[in-house]
């Protein structure tokens, strides 16, 4: 069987985005003949390479080994290449959250920028930052993981509380800790309910018994951290989360706090263990 490099190129991108019309403007083919060609490269392959999940596309087993294979093959070739002199370094991914690039890497990719280093920085959930790596499109992620996968390397970056946040003059705001029983009640800030925040959250308070109901639902911290300020009710966040002298930050005793992982595949190359050492 022969695997075609425009093929595995194709294949590449559709990993990447998840997206047929995504994909297709990237490579600047129609939608059509992407999803004919990856039909294809399964029918050869004898595997189906994704799944439709509700409205998201997502790799299957096979797919994901595919998309590693594809991306090892580029950055070898380029490596290649480059050794001929015929190639720059191509920049390495990073993946994120926007809260993790705000709060906690501003520093350490600015030491590593003004190294003369180039770098492409991506946004996306937990589940999304693993897929990139193990499916080579990001070199190096950062989230925060419960337990920490065994198949990618995992290096612990920081270690957050989970903090209360409350307007001044709400009934909590001049406590120094607080516990979840003392949410009874209230009317809180949250994230959506696809979010491992609010998962666990939600977890938390129904194993306590603890009543509440939802204020707002907003995607971000610094939207959370908004409508507190603006007295819609008290939100959970991260305690690496900043705030303003409008609100105050109260640490919750009894909920776990987050660790921060830097994640990448085993066997990189020196440019990517430079960037895991300097991000932790």
């Amino acid at each position: 069987m022969e695997l075609v490099a425009e093929d595995l190129q194709a294949f590449a991108v559709f990993a990447e985005h998840r997206n047929f019309t995504r994909a297709a403007d990237v490579l600047h083919v129609s939608q059509p003949a992407l999803h004919t060609r990856i039909r294809k490269l399964e029918g050869r392959l004898g595997e189906r390479l994704y799944v439709k999940q509700g409205r998201q596309l997502l790799l299957t087993e096979a797919g994901e080994m595919l998309a590693a294979f594809a991306h090892d093959t580029k950055d070898r070739t380029a490596d290649f290449l480059r050794t001929l002199g015929a190639a720059p370094a191509r920049p390495l991914v990073v993946i994120a959250g926007s809260g993790t690039y705000l709060y906690l890497l501003g520093d350490s990719l600015r030491r590593y920028l003004t190294r003369g280093r180039e770098l492409r920085l991506r946004t996306a959930d937990a589940g999304e930052t693993l897929a990139a790596i193990r499916d080579g499109s990001a070199d190096v992620g950062v989230t925060a993981l419960g337990i920490p996968p065994d198949d990618l390397e995992c290096r612990l970056l920081v270690q957050v509380p989970q903090v209360l946040i409350v307007p001044k003059g709400h009934r909590l705001s001049e406590r120094r800790t607080v516990r979840l029983k003392d949410l009874q009640d209230e009317a809180l800030v949250v994230p959506p309910k696809d979010r491992p925040h609010r998962q666990q959250l939600e977890r938390s308070m129904l194993d306590q018994g603890i009543r509440w109901s939802v204020a707002v639902e907003a995607e971000g911290w610094e939207l959370l951290v908004h409508f507190v300020r603006l007295g819609i009710g008290p939100a959970v966040v991260n305690g690496s989360v900043r705030t303003t002298a409008a609100v105050r930050k109260i640490p919750v005793k009894d909920l776990p706090p987050v660790r921060y992982y830097v994640v990448s595949r085993p066997g990189r190359d020196e440019r990517v263990e430079e960037l895991m050492r300097m991000l932790t």
